[in-house]
């Protein structure tokens, strides 16, 4: 049953053995110390092994760009430590598993940097509030970079990068995606600069291209990837005319070698859908040549259509695979989708109910039994 997922696919470099992925997912394990992996989360991921590639939760590069209670981190000699025993469990149980490296921006709260406001393309503040220890805050005006802290930054991302290399992962992927700090210079109501890094598409791709090619220079372009959300509005980031900013954005994708580009492509009915908003996977297939992933809200008859038609080369499951470690053995066997413990609780808070304690198709038909 669904045979066109279950045939490999090489990425530049990576090989991954399906195309059902393991889309990015914030769980927020890492308790304690905060911002260090575990092995809880090694137990997480090993249950999640048999997805054709597993791209990790988002992984902050730097204090300054992470933001989220007990999100791990890949900036310090500790935390690149705890993540090798992690992609060995991956490893031995046969996986594939990519760094996702992820800078906030303005959606970081000033409670993570000490009082400081968050930096960002321009002085803008996010609509909504933060999650923080304390509770859910307002988001704060963020502090213009200078050219300065751009450098700064992409030095940020070039050691995580080498970090992320240290523990034995098989790529990374940039986190350009979602409101965060790559789509704020991207999107021109976040991007309201006058100088290279803002005003046409192509300025504003700019800050994307050199982060990109700071990676590229650690892993090689045929490990590297990228996240895109080229949908409308993403925690307030959005853009006046998506297809030439995302048409200027593919082309750099295309221009770089990446070894694949994944899009967050929700549907209408999607908890981020949006019925206003043209699906944009066609301006980004326009540029970028090389295997394009769609996530979000996908059935697995879903999944089999969009990659047997060839609109994409795999797909990235989220949600399903909190529930589902072997999402990919339930696929095959058609068999039901075990219900998301729906309780934002268990999604988040550092604790392994609602995370590794899901049952496998095999053990349920032995419990059944």
């Amino acid at each position: 049953m669904h045979d066109v997922l279950f045939q490999p696919l090489k990425m530049g470099a990576l090989e991954a053995k399906n195309r059902i992925f393991m889309a990015p997912l914030t769980r927020g394990r890492a308790a304690d110390p905060m911002f260090t992996p575990n092995e809880l989360m090694g137990t997480y991921y090993e249950q999640r092994a048999g997805a054709g590639m597993i791209l990790t939760e988002a992984t902050g590069i730097s204090v300054e760009g992470l933001g989220w209670p007990s999100a791990p981190g890949i900036w310090s000699d500790e935390q690149t430590e705890a993540w090798k025993p992690i992609v060995k469990r991956v490893h031995d149980a046969g996986g594939l598993i990519v760094m996702q490296l992820w800078h906030m921006g303005r959606i970081v709260h000033p409670y993570f940097l000490g009082g400081e406001a968050p930096v960002s393309a321009s002085a803008t503040k996010a609509p909504g509030e933060a999650h923080t220890p304390e509770g859910k805050s307002e988001y704060a005006t963020a502090r213009e970079m200078t050219l300065e802290d751009i450098e700064r930054t992409i030095g940020d991302y070039r050691r995580a990068a080498e970090n992320a290399k240290k523990a034995g992962f098989d790529g990374v992927q940039l986190h350009g995606a979602n409101g965060y700090l790559i789509d704020q210079f991207l999107r021109d109501n976040s991007n309201l600069r006058t100088d290279d890094y803002g005003g046409s598409p192509e300025n504003r791709t700019r800050f994307m291209r050199e982060v990109l090619e700071a990676i590229i220079d650690v892993w090689g372009a045929d490990r590297v990837g990228i996240r895109l959300s080229p949908n409308g509005d993403s925690q307030g980031a959005d853009d006046s005319d998506p297809a030439a900013i995302f048409g200027a954005a593919s082309q750099v994708c295309q221009d770089l070698g990446l070894a694949f580009v994944e899009l967050r492509q929700p549907g209408p009915d999607g908890t981020f859908g949006r019925t206003d908003v043209p699906q944009q996977d066609a301006v980004i297939r326009a540029n970028y040549k090389g295997p394009l992933i769609l996530n979000s809200d996908y059935s697995a008859a879903q999944a089999d259509g969009d990659v047997s038609s060839g609109r994409c080369e795999a797909v990235s499951f989220g949600r399903p695979y909190i529930s589902n470690p072997d999402l990919e053995k339930r696929i095959a066997a058609g068999a039901e989708f075990n219900p998301n413990k729906d309780v934002p609780k268990s999604w988040y808070f550092p604790i392994p109910q609602g995370y590794v304690d899901y049952p496998t198709l095999e053990e349920e038909q032995a419990s059944a039994a």
